[in-house]
């Protein structure tokens, strides 16, 4: 398997002591879950590899690309989605203002975006959700289920068109069918060429079954 992120002893510590590390790891293309426990620093890992936090100590390349020196750079060719705090929907808003507000944050600062009709969001948004209802883009974000809403997430994310897709917590979504649903559109999305890490708490082997790319799974400890 070829690398296109690699990790050697790679660590962060706080005040508090230990967020995560080291790890030393290896990802390739198809779908990567990174294991681990609530403090084992899954979520923090993954923002570092994705160039949006610093380590502390260790060496880390994504995509060629050293970080932290060239973290703009790995910023620019991967996407994340389902982080708290960094890209969660505003539920009092419409799908459409969702989508037109990363547009404009991806376009230049001349450009003119127009609110999105539902054929605009089909053309966007069909490859990630497949065979999944889609929203109109007139539904307001609240009215999504979890499914549609993670989805719109990992839509936002993909029209930066990223080499590489973190999504954070996938067991945010309660329901095991929905996870499965999601599993399967992220394991579709590797297949056509994005590779896709995912941060859980524990590998989901029973949800993975057909899936279009299997996930290789990459264990975090609680003490590191």
């Amino acid at each position: 398997m070829q690398s296109i992120i690699w990790a050697d002893d790679l660590a962060l510590t706080a005040k508090r002591g230990t967020v995560y590390g080291p790890v030393t790891l290896r990802i390739g293309d198809g779908v990567t879950v990174l294991c681990g426990p609530a403090g084992s620093g899954r979520t923090s890992a993954l923002l570092t590899l994705a160039g949006r936090m610093r380590q502390g100590s260790g060496t880390a390349e994504v995509l060629g690309h050293s970080l932290p020196r060239r973290a703009k750079v790995v910023q620019r060719e991967t996407s994340i989605a389902g982080f708290d705090g960094i890209d969660s929907l505003e539920v009092s808003v419409s799908v459409w203002a969702a989508v037109r507000e990363r547009q404009a944050w991806l376009s230049p600062w001349w450009s003119f975006i127009r609110r999105p009709r539902d054929a605009d969001f089909a053309a966007l948004a069909g490859p990630v959700f497949g065979p999944v209802a889609l929203p109109s883009v007139a539904t307001t974000i609240w009215d999504l289920d979890e499914t549609q809403a993670m989805l719109l997430r990992v839509t936002l994310a993909m029209l930066s068109r990223p080499r590489i897709l973190f999504v954070d917590q996938i067991e945010q979504l309660q329901s095991p069918a929905s996870r499965r649903v999601v599993w399967e559109r992220l394991a579709e999305i590797a297949a056509n060429g994005t590779a896709v890490v995912v941060a859980a708490t524990a590998a989901e082997p029973e949800l993975w079954t057909g899936l279009a790319a299997r996930p290789t799974v990459i264990t975090l400890t609680e003490d590191h």
